[in-house]
């Protein structure tokens, strides 16, 4: 393998869900970053399909997608190799006040949506969303 060759490209379906000027965000424990609830979209399925499923997994809960949000890509370095994934984003509504993890290894917490940077919420793109988080990727 030469450094050029990359560990892979995910496509992930990702929600933005805000209340009272809060996110839902998620994170692995111990972890300091944060990032939008969602998962890998399987093979077959659309992007709400995935997210709808993804929620419905971590959390226990019923998500609804609605509007489409746009396309964020991301690269970084996962274990030493160069990484890509492309983020399709949703607004979503959960279920429910409460939202707890069903895994054992992330969390799910609410965020003011006025301290993005203190979230630490990667891709750091995604940090601009307390601006305006229903039109976001609106051109």
């Amino acid at each position: 393998m030469n450094e050029y060759e990359i560990a892979g490209i995910e496509t992930i379906a990702r929600g933005v869900c805000v209340r009272d000027a809060k996110i839902l965000l998620c994170k692995a424990k111990g972890s300091s970053t944060t990032y939008l609830p969602g998962g890998h979209i399987e093979f077959g399925e659309t992007g709400r399909e995935a997210l709808t499923r993804e929620m419905m997994e971590e959390t226990g809960l019923a998500a609804t997608p609605r509007n489409f949000l746009g396309v964020v890509e991301n690269n970084f370095l996962q274990h030493g190799k160069p990484h890509a994934e492309i983020n399709l984003v949703y607004s979503m509504d959960v279920e429910g006040e409460e939202v707890s993890a069903k895994e054992d290894w992330i969390e799910f917490v609410w965020w003011p949506l006025d301290d993005l940077e203190g979230a630490r919420l990667l891709p750091e793109r995604f940090r601009a969303l307390s601006a305006s988080p229903d039109t976001f990727f609106a051109p």
